[in-house]
């Protein structure tokens, strides 16, 4: 058994990990997804599996990997700061023998980087050995850890997920089923989790359904993922969505056992999930990514038509909506806009020009496509506003005669607290701003956003009365959650 095994109620000192992997650079203001979970049992390669599906779910979460792996008999596991191919390698993945396994990728909120709070997060109690991952953000954690610390309780991480340790540790339940069960009614929020014990794997999602969580199948052993991209990784093949409130439990006795923790409650999916989060090549409750955001594109043209030469969209997330835009509009689809992918991440430079030349590292504007041309530039949000600004600036520098924004979301104007990495309301622009006041402080010749009906319309899922609805709460303030003041403290990551 590789790393800690931590111990609930007894205090962990973890080493600690800062050289600012994951904060914010200051140049790219994206929304940060905070994790992707990966699950196998029933597979001789279980440790192989993980690292490819974590490989596929690598644009979830850059922090920290971890693979945790059984046989029946014990646990083996390794967890690290960084890349997925930075953490694992062949020496460490084939001391993980086992046929079921859990996987995470990590984002944090905080600047400092924990291996304390890299997942999965391990624990012994009386039940045995229990690994834990999740996706998203228990927004009443809080409330539930400090009454937890008043009975005596001593918590090692920040971590949300530790407090779902807690609960299963002080169940009346010696059963692993019946005390998730019962950790899961105490909690309130958006979830995706996976738990393993020495024999089983169990896998739940929030009543809410707010984050992806998809099962696969590679010929008799069972997959879970954030996903379905990591199935075609392994080979592996899309079977279903967990759904709201279930409960599923796989283990060597019984197979697969089709349960819940609760009823399915208003369905909420992450709209940023088909917006900007999921990866082009996934499907989310059978809606591929690429189609919805092509669709956001082409009814983004319907409602705001600009006369113009080209189209080019900010890569990597907005270049779908682009070419939807491109081929509504019969505008030429151009790549205006290039991506380096080797420069790493950019630090705050102590001064604007150097701040300004990490920007051209990262993209370049093709002087040769948007010399001398009109420009729609196609983009999948504003947050601050500041990247928006440096990439029209580098598209006039590079000579376009005109740059008119369009945007494939409505405005954002209202932080998240299920699991995506949001600033203050106040540091969003849309939030302090009209729609011309931005578009000025972008220096753009012309703004528009998609509108909320056209985005739910693009998606195909607008009706909630048949729970395909989705958590708008960023654009309309409408959370589907009880939300208090509170409930932006720690996230199930970090």
């Amino acid at each position: 058994m590789s790393d800690e095994v931590m111990q609930p109620q007894q205090l962990w000192t973890g080493r600690f990990y800062n050289d600012g992997i994951n904060s914010h650079d200051g140049l790219f203001d994206k929304l940060r997804e905070e994790c992707g979970v990966f699950g196998v049992y029933g597979h001789s390669e279980a440790a192989n599996l993980s690292y490819y599906g974590l490989h596929a779910l690598q644009h979830r979460g850059q922090e920290s990997a971890g693979i945790c792996v059984a046989n029946g008999t014990d646990f083996h596991y390794h967890r690290g700061m960084g890349l997925v191919k930075e953490v694992f390698n062949n020496d460490n993945l084939s001391t993980m023998i086992g046929s079921s396994a859990i996987a995470h990728v990590r984002y944090s909120t905080a600047g400092e980087s924990k291996l304390a709070n890299a997942q999965p997060l391990v624990f012994k109690y009386r039940g045995g050995d229990l690994a834990i991952a999740t996706n998203g953000n228990l927004h009443n954690a809080g409330d539930i850890k400090a009454e937890l610390e008043s009975q005596g309780s001593i918590f090692q991480t920040t971590s949300d997920t530790e407090v779902i340790a807690h609960l299963i540790a002080r169940s009346k339940h010696d059963d692993i089923v019946l005390a998730v069960k019962e950790a899961l009614l105490r909690v309130e929020g958006a979830y995706a989790f996976l738990f393993q014990t020495k024999d089983k794997v169990i896998a739940a999602r929030d009543p809410h359904g707010l984050r992806p969580f998809v099962m696969g199948r590679l010929g008799t052993a069972y997959l879970f993922a954030s996903e379905t991209c990591a199935f075609d990784a392994v080979g592996g093949t899309y079977y279903r969505d967990v759904e709201p409130g279930e409960l599923l439990v796989l283990d060597g006795k019984n197979g697969l056992i089709e349960d819940r923790f609760s009823p399915i409650k208003q369905r909420a999916i992450c709209a940023m999930e088909y917006i900007y989060f999921a990866r082009p090549d996934s499907d989310i409750d059978a809606i591929n990514i690429h189609s919805a955001r092509k669709r956001m594109g082409r009814q983004l043209a319907l409602e705001s038509f600009v006369d113009a030469d080209i189209v080019t969209g900010v890569p990597d997330s907005s270049i779908s909506a682009a070419i939807g835009y491109a081929e509504q509009t019969g505008i030429p689809y151009e790549l205006g806009l290039i991506k380096n992918r080797y420069t790493g991440r950019t630090f705050i430079q102590p001064s604007q020009e150097l701040r300004e030349q990490g920007v051209k590292m990262k993209l370049s504007a093709v002087r040769s496509i948007v010399a001398g041309k009109r420009v729609v530039m196609i983009d999948d949000s504003i947050v601050r506003g500041t990247t928006s600004l440096r990439i029209v600036n580098l598209l006039r520098e590079a000579g376009a005669t005109e740059v008119h924004v369009r945007i494939s979301s409505p405005p954002f104007k209202n932080p998240c607290f299920y699991g995506i990495d949001t600033p203050d309301r106040k540091e969003l622009i849309a939030a302090q701003k009209s729609i011309e006041e931005i578009r000025q402080a972008i220096n753009a010749d012309s703004l528009h956003f998609l509108s909320k009906d056209g985005l739910l319309a693009s998606i195909g899922r607008p009706n909630v009365e048949l729970n395909r609805g989705h958590c708008t709460a960023c654009f309309d303030n409408s959370y589907p959650t009880r939300i208090t003041e509170e409930s932006s403290i720690g996230c199930g990551c970090d």
